[in-house]
């Protein structure tokens, strides 16, 4: 690293630190903290929380993916596109979600099913989140600590120390601060800027590697596979075993299934000023993920390029050398790609790229901290209590918790022995919870005769499944014939089942959908930020517009943006159902697929990502903006503070239900 990519490095750090400085002073109550309010705009969700998905942990995980399959799986990854973008234009459960105005999943399952349930399902939503993040702070140190060139081990106090253990402590300090200050509204922001800078940054590493490699020898290197592991023709990969076809139909139904059941950005699930900026700004994610994904793949393959290309040999020399220091073999496969970009970037790019990570790093780290924190004071600690906690106490509570699952990663980091690819852990980890939450949440949502039984029946046997396959993989480790994401599929399937027969056969009488979703005669009982438009009139939707999820609160601009993302998924569902069966009856040769790559992997993806680099600017900022006005406008509610009483929130219960509640002021 030289002094310009430190300087380059430190810009975006400083921003941050005083981003948080500034924001403290308008979290002034628990939903402040917990939800920013519930005031916020699309860009600002999209980009905020798109943040958490530009850390050194996500590069990693998918430079894994890269180094095994290329760009074969992207191929098949196209077949699911129109599922997800109807599943993030029509809002389903992200809408309704919002609607129940509740600040945490399990807030909401205490709604719709038993206060016990809650507590369940926060502990276990907990303990599954925590095991899932405990990998990441370490990933991401590992990653920095080869791409800025520091030593492996640090002589402290006569003893040495792994690198990667004092950078962790670095980074989780950092990200407490960020996280402490001013809870979601400090996150919001300070990720924003974040991330309307790693958009701009991206254009700029986008063009470094233009520059230094050509088409040409990326093709050579993606071609020099045997046959049967082609890393650019989807039909000659059959010897890829963990990523291919049955993955990509297997992370389809997974990914819908367990939409938003997932709590690593639970306070984003809940911060939107309305249901329908939330779901736009899940609409916006997609937009936004495609350029995202350009920088990563097309750093992968370069790095991949410079590894194994005969023109870069002499500066590709020292690595196989640096990896094979690494005991851990996991870690060497991991740390191969980055070790490669380390030396593949000039001065000042490096810096840049690193910024990148960092930012990325905080956002990620910081949303993390902030929702596992939050779930087990919400819905562990609080449940317990007979009467609220006051607001200053709330608050410091919260503050205590999100410092308790620091300590956690940082110590299960540096002890927890990787033997997974890390997209297979996220999975198998994240399946603990959402294999039987997702039955349970759906169907909480969408069918009023889902019962308590149901949900304890689905959720127990899900985990049990989920959990019992993590202890058999790490006990036969790749020998055992499924992997992460196999488990979670089968487990899942087996939930679903689970909610659906037992919700038959105990129930009773059907859950009153309307009071939770505040509809009808129960709009009322709910308090309208300042800001918040009134009601959208009704509009005449097309046929088409119907089937895709597009109603009446979507204006002209809203159309466009989902219809154009809608369209542009259908394209490529028809060009893969069209060049699959086209491959049936004449294969393309080499040539053909390099081409196809070269426009569809590397081209279109960099032009996405350059108008939205444009695109997402403009509306953070304009966002960033309408927060403070907002969050200046907005009344403090004290009983606002994720409590259910009566299977309701406890701000919008009959006085005759409500508590004695503590008096004190919010603001600390």
């Amino acid at each position: 690293m030289s002094i310009l990519d430190w300087i380059v490095l430190s810009i975006p750090l400083t921003i941050v630190l005083s981003v948080a400085v500034l924001t403290q002073k308008y979290m002034k109550s628990v939903a402040d903290f917990m939800s920013g309010g519930r005031v916020a705009g699309r860009y600002l969700l999209t980009i905020a929380k798109g943040e958490m998905g530009a850390g050194a942990v996500v590069f990693v995980a998918l430079f894994e993916k890269i180094a095994q399959s290329g760009f074969t799986t992207n191929w098949w990854i196209w077949l699911q596109m129109p599922i997800l973008l109807v599943v993030a234009i029509s809002g389903f459960v992200i809408y309704r979600y919002r609607e129940t105005r509740a600040m945490t999943l399990a807030q909401f399952l205490e709604i719709r099913y038993s206060k016990r349930f809650r507590v369940f399902a926060g502990v276990l939503g907990f303990v599954a989140g925590i095991m899932n993040f405990g990998i990441i702070p370490a990933v991401g140190s590992h990653f920095m600590v080869y791409i800025l060139g520091l030593p492996r081990e640090i002589i402290l106090f006569a003893y040495p120390v792994p690198t990667f253990v004092l950078l962790m402590g670095v980074f989780l300090s950092i990200t407490l601060l960020v996280t402490l200050t001013g809870g979601l509204i400090t996150m919001m922001v300070s990720d924003c800027i974040e991330g309307i800078l790693s958009q701009l940054s991206y254009l700029v590493l986008i063009g470094a590697l233009l520059l230094i490699f050509s088409w040409d020898q990326i093709a050579q290197t993606l071609s020099a596979r045997p046959p049967g592991q082609s890393m650019v023709n989807p039909f000659d990969s059959q010897g890829i075993k963990d990523f291919n076809i049955f993955y990509v139909m297997m992370m389809t139904f997974l990914t819908v299934y367990g939409t938003m059941a997932w709590q690593n950005a639970s306070a984003y699930n809940s911060a939107a000023l309305n249901p329908h900026e939330s779901r736009m700004a899940s609409v916006l994610g997609r937009w936004r993920e495609m350029g995202k994904i350009a920088v990563i793949t097309l750093l992968a393959v370069c790095a991949i390029t410079f590894l194994k290309h005969p023109d870069f040999a002499t500066q590709a020399a020292p690595v196989p050398a640096i990896v094979a220091q690494i005991p851990e073999a996991q870690i060497q496969k991991q740390m191969e790609l980055p070790v490669a970009v380390s030396f593949l970037l000039p001065v000042g790019i490096k810096g840049l790229l690193c910024a990148i990570l960092v930012m990325g790093m905080i956002g990620g780290d910081s949303t993390h901290l902030h929702s596992w924190g939050s779930i087990f004071v919400q819905d562990v600690l609080m449940p317990f209590r007979k009467k609220p906690l006051a607001p200053r106490q709330h608050i410091r509570a919260l503050r205590l918790s999100i410092v308790g699952v620091a300590i956690f990663a940082f110590f299960f980091g540096m002890l927890f022995k990787q033997t997974e690819y890390i997209i297979m852990w996220f999975q198998i980890t994240t399946a603990i919870f959402v294999g039987g939450a997702g039955a349970v949440i759906i169907g909480g949502l969408y069918w009023s005769r889902g019962t308590v039984p149901a949900a304890w029946a689905a959720m127990i046997v899900g985990s049990t499944l989920s959990g019992g396959g993590i202890l058999v993989r790490q006990i036969y480790g790749p020998s055992f014939p499924w992997n992460g994401v196999e488990i979670a599929f089968w487990a899942s399937l087996i939930a679903i089942a689970t909610y659906v027969v037992v919700s038959l056969l105990t129930c009773r009488e059907s859950f009153n959908m309307d009071r939770m979703l505040h509809r009808g005669p129960y709009a009322a009982t709910i308090e309208k930020a300042p800001a918040e438009s009134p009601a959208t009139p009704e509009r005449k939707i097309s046929l088409v517009g119907k089937i895709v999820g597009i109603d009446s609160n979507f204006t002209r601009a809203d159309k466009w943006i989902a219809g154009s993302l809608f369209g542009w998924g259908i394209l490529w569902f028809a060009v893969v159902i069209i060049g699959s069966l086209w491959n049936i009856v004449a294969p393309w040769p080499e040539s053909v697929w390099l081409s196809y790559w070269h426009v569809v992997g590397i081209a279109a993806p960099i032009f996405i990502a350059l108008v939205t680099g444009v695109w997402f600017t403009w509306g953070g900022i304009r966002d960033m903006k309408q927060l403070f006005i907002r969050l200046r406008l907005s009344h403090v509610n004290p009983l606002d503070d994720g409590t259910v009483i009566n299977h309701q929130n406890l701000d919008e219960a009959g006085a005759e239900s409500r508590m004695e509640y503590p008096t004190s002021q919010a603001k600390e």
